[in-house]
């Protein structure tokens, strides 16, 4: 006797359509709307938006913003966060500017000793939510109104400019390369690798996903989590400097708020990363494609002419958009 075999139920998550988009979305939603952005800009602005010269203008504009957020991915991959950081890069110029200007240092002396700064200050940093237990959004808004104190009394409330021969400083964010590409490109190019290097690479960087997955189970996996939690500020306050130091030589002078601003937008291209490639993990690769939407599509609507309250209006909705449909996406392919 022939037996026929029940029919097979095709509920399988892989073979659902609906499952399959969602999963999608989760992973590629921040692409495909960077590349859409990119597609509608070029066809609404064709003789001004897909040039050359446009291209490198948006990756020298994004490329502080990068470097900071580079810094800033790492104290988000430990489970912290670091509001300081704008702070700490306003206070890199000021000072790199006034150890030239006023005290008549050389530059390379001056841009080592305000590393070193940064470095005390990450540390600071890390310690006070390691060993004091304090939640880190609040220690570091706390030591980044102390900064924004220090910045004051150093300069006086006034910026300082660069005069006479320090004036060449200028020129490292202002020259180019060897091959043309402008110095701030190439700075981005090699931290951001750098970092990616040290994330995915090294043993530091796995101590960091382990402790920002789960800080207990990596303790008792033998990871000194405090020293994993306190390197990642000192790096993210390294980066911060350094952004703020060319921010500095790009505008020729040192300014008391010139890297405030850069903390909101450093966050938004983080966040906007964490939603692309990856479920909902903030990694370098996806910092740089949010540092990337966030810029072109400030870029494609200024060469359209919009307003500027549009442009900041775009980059809040975008964020939220971005990262509830990920997280969302995500929830419903799981189910």
């Amino acid at each position: 006797m022939t037996t026929i075999a029940p029919p097979v139920a095709k509920t399988g998550l892989r073979r659902d359509p609906v499952v399959a988009f969602l999963t999608f979305v989760g992973k590629y939603g921040t692409v495909v709307v960077l590349l859409a952005m990119v597609a509608g800009f070029s066809l609404a602005a064709p003789q001004f938006f897909p040039t050359t010269s446009n291209a490198t203008n948006v990756l020298s504009q994004l490329s502080l913003t990068a470097i900071i957020a580079g810094g800033l991915t790492l104290v988000l991959v430990v489970g912290e966060f670091d509001l300081s950081i704008g702070y700490q890069a306003s206070l890199a110029g000021v000072l790199v500017v006034g150890l030239m200007a006023n005290q008549e240092l050389p530059a390379v002396v001056a841009v080592a000793i305000v590393l070193v700064v940064a470095l005390l200050i990450g540390i600071v940093n890390g310690l006070v939510v390691t060993k004091l237990g304090v939640n880190s959004m609040i220690a570091t808004l706390g030591t980044g109104t102390i900064i924004v104190g220090i910045n004051y009394w150093y300069a006086n409330g006034i910026p300082i400019a660069l005069m006479g021969a320090k004036a060449d400083f200028t020129n490292v964010a202002l020259g180019h390369s060897l091959l043309g590409i402008p110095n701030p490109i190439v700075f981005m190019v090699v931290i951001l690798a750098a970092l990616w290097l040290l994330l995915n690479q090294t043993s530091i960087g796995q101590h960091m996903q382990a402790v920002g997955g789960n800080r207990e189970a990596a303790t008792l996996s033998g990871i000194r989590s405090d020293r994993t939690i306190i390197a990642a500020f000192a790096v993210a306050a390294i980066f911060g400097a350094v952004a703020g130091m060319l921010l500095a030589s790009r505008i020729g002078s040192g300014q008391i708020n010139a890297g405030d601003g850069y903390m909101l937008d450093a966050f938004a291209a983080v966040f906007l990363g964490s939603a692309a490639l990856r479920d909902g993990q903030f990694h370098i690769v996806g910092t740089l494609i949010g540092v990337l939407t966030v810029s072109v599509g400030f870029n494609g609507l200024a060469i359209l002419g919009e307003p500027t309250f549009i442009q900041f209006l775009f980059k809040g909705i975008m964020l939220i958009l971005a990262v509830a449909l990920s997280t969302v996406a995500r929830r419903y392919a799981r189910r």
